[in-house]
């Protein structure tokens, strides 16, 4: 998880929600490291999750990461559960959830979708305190730089 957060941390740099996210192998080395870009790139996709789950694909040279878990900030939404089912992770490990899109807790059980060809085991909590204060304050200072916005404008 400390790896995430460090990706995480460069999101938010970049002015970037701080989300990070990486893909390990069953020994634990890095396959894949992804912070978000959807701000930066102006692309929707462009998810800590999917942007890892590519590099470990590359890395490995395969779409499918049989025995790999992704190690995530926040808990993915249901994009990024779509591409956890199709690149075949064994786990994922979240930080803190997200009560307004969380696919695998929050909103819907991700993990266990009856229909699904492909289920994976999850954990939760691994410095839940540390990224939701990430997020936290990212968001506090968002709503307030909006505000500062919006009172010039008004002028």
């Amino acid at each position: 998880m400390h790896e995430a957060l460090v990706c995480a941390r460069t999101a938010q740099e970049q002015g970037d929600v701080p989300v990070g996210a990486v893909v390990v192998n069953e020994c634990g080395r890095v396959l894949g490291r992804g912070e978000n870009r959807t701000i930066l790139s102006n692309d929707p996709t462009a998810h800590a999750e999917i942007l890892a789950i590519r590099a470990a694909c590359s890395t490995e040279g395969n779409y499918r990461l049989a025995g790999a878990v992704l190690v995530v900030t926040l808990e993915p939404c249901i994009m990024c559960l779509g591409a956890i089912i199709q690149a075949r992770l064994a786990g994922v490990v979240f930080a803190t959830p997200d009560p307004k899109a969380g696919s695998l807790i929050s909103r819907m059980a991700g993990s266990e979708i009856p229909w699904s060809n492909h289920h994976f085991w999850m954990a939760q909590g691994v410095l839940a305190d540390t990224c939701s204060t990430l997020l936290r304050e990212f968001f506090q200072r968002r709503r307030h730089e909006k505000k500062i916005f919006k009172n010039l404008a008004e002028r």
